[in-house]
């Protein structure tokens, strides 16, 4: 069904952005909570940082991927990994033939999970021997536990094993990353304590200390959840005017409620959270800027995600052969009905932020500036009600063509004058996007101000203090982007 409201939409011309500096390319580091069962995962992913030896998780599970603190990371061994032990000699070392064994195997399934461990952050030259030591101090939980890979003669090589006493050490040169078969005797939780240590060049002694891991083998415990995630509701195709109507399906249905909803349009590289969209039912109106957009939900117990469902795309009909699409559309109705206009001054179209300089926990480079003016006037005598929103869907980009997507653009919108009694409210914080964190920016649609039912009549001015917010392994150069703004 069409909204039966009239959409007039103005357009404000890019802004210049500026990344001054480059530096070193790494995954971001994510915060949230998470349970990771399929695809691939530096378990133990070693860096060496600000002179200390750290262990952390380089979640592949996710595009792009992140790098996550272990203690954020429950990693399922899913019932699927159930197997028994081969009736072979060599294989003795995992118990009796036949036995049940839960097994992540050396060789990837994508329908398990596949971890590995990761020294490719390590410099050569830093440590002695250019190596680390990564070794397995602790194993608590129901059962035993193994990692073994295998020759190309298909041989086992025992590399840690709990049963036979701790610690266990692997010597790994820098600049490497392997893969073995994980292996525990039994289902239910277990904590796997490994530590990395190695000596640097000039001979000083550095060490990770121990560092717990959390797996859950099997069906999950008491209390825990196997839930399968999904959206329904997604038609087809859909009209511009249309009202799409998303629902997260739970199978089977449990007592958890929190959601987050997330969007990605062709151009982003990754999906952005959906600010304020955390309900199992997320609607909102179809337009040609979010054709071939992907939306997924997400399934939370607390902050740790139990439930991922597949992306689902939104699909806006073209306009009918022979017609013609608008760039930039003021509509307005007879003269009895009014108009509702939203506008800028055609002679200051440009926003220019300053140079970006690095944030003051040194992890994003940052610029602020004012959005300049903008105009909404509502002559409606129904007084319907209105809202003015923006957004930058085609993300920012240089002229030689390097690009970063419009959600890391946030804004605070105000109400710089108003008519009386109009009843124009500011809309809320449009937070910047950070990898882990909510907020989406500008990159989907932002609410600038709104009038409510009942109100809007007169001229209001509208403006916003604006944020950029960029990794600091964004490419330096100057960017360009278009913010489009309309009023329904």
């Amino acid at each position: 069904m069409k909204r039966p409201s009239v959409r007039v939409a103005s357009t404000v011309a890019g802004l210049t952005l500026l990344a001054t500096a480059l530096v070193d390319a790494s995954p971001a580091l994510a915060a949230d909570a998470v349970v990771l069962s399929a695809g691939h995962t530096d378990a133990v992913d070693v860096h060496y940082e600000n002179g200390a030896l750290k262990l952390k998780v380089k979640d592949d599970t996710i595009s792009p991927s992140v790098v996550r603190d272990p203690a954020d990371v429950t990693f399922r061994v899913l019932p699927a990994a159930e197997t028994t032990v081969p009736d072979l000699p060599s294989f003795a070392f995992l118990g009796a033939p036949g036995s049940k064994i839960w097994m992540l195997p050396q060789i990837q399934d994508p329908a398990l999970l596949w971890p590995g461990w990761n020294t490719t952050a390590l410099g050569s030259g830093v440590f002695t021997g250019d190596k680390v030591t990564i070794s397995l101090v602790g194993a608590d939980g129901p059962g035993d536990v193994t990692l073994f890979d295998t020759t190309s003669l298909g041989i086992p090589n025992v590399k840690f094993r709990s049963n036979d006493g701790l610690p266990d050490r692997l010597d790994v040169p820098v600049h490497t990353h392997a893969h073995a078969g994980w292996v525990f005797s039994a289902g239910g939780a277990y904590t796997l304590t490994f530590q990395a240590d190695a000596t640097l060049a000039d001979g000083t002694k550095v060490s990770t200390g121990p560092v717990d891991y959390r797996f859950v083998v099997g069906a999950a415990p008491a209390g825990g959840h196997d839930v399968e995630l999904a959206v329904s509701g997604m038609a087809d195709e859909y009209q511009p005017g249309d009202t799409v109507i998303l629902q997260a399906v739970q199978t089977p249905q449990g007592a958890l409620t929190r959601y987050q909803w997330f969007s990605k349009r062709p151009d982003d590289a990754e999906f952005s959270p959906i600010e304020g969209e955390t309900g199992a039912s997320y609607s909102f109106t179809a337009t040609r800027a979010l054709n071939a957009t992907e939306y997924l939900v997400k399934l939370y117990d607390g902050t740790t995600v139990t439930a991922t469902a597949e992306s689902v795309w939104l699909w806006v009909a073209l306009p009918e052969e022979g017609s013609s699409t608008a760039k930039s559309v003021t509509a307005t109705i007879n003269a009895a009905d009014g108009a509702l206009v939203i506008s800028v001054d055609p002679g200051d179209r440009t926003v220019t932020l300053p140079p970006a300089t690095l944030s003051a926990a040194g992890d994003r480079w940052e610029s602020n500036g004012a959005l300049k003016p903008v105009t909404v006037t509502d002559t409606r005598e129904a007084q319907p009600g209105w809202t003015a929103a923006g957004q930058v869907a085609d993300g920012f980009r240089t002229e030689d063509g390097k690009t970063f997507a419009g959600s890391y653009l946030g804004w605070a919108p105000a109400v710089v004058t108003q008519g009386t009694q109009q009843g124009v409210v500011a809309g809320p914080v449009a937070v910047p996007y950070v990898a882990g964190l909510p907020g989406t920016g500008l990159g989907g649609s932002a609410t600038l101000a709104s009038a409510p039912n009942g109100k809007g009549l007169g001229t209001a001015k509208l403006d916003a203090t604006l944020t950029l917010r960029v990794p600091t392994d964004t490419t330096a150069g100057t960017y360009s982007g278009t913010i489009t703004l309309t009023a329904i």
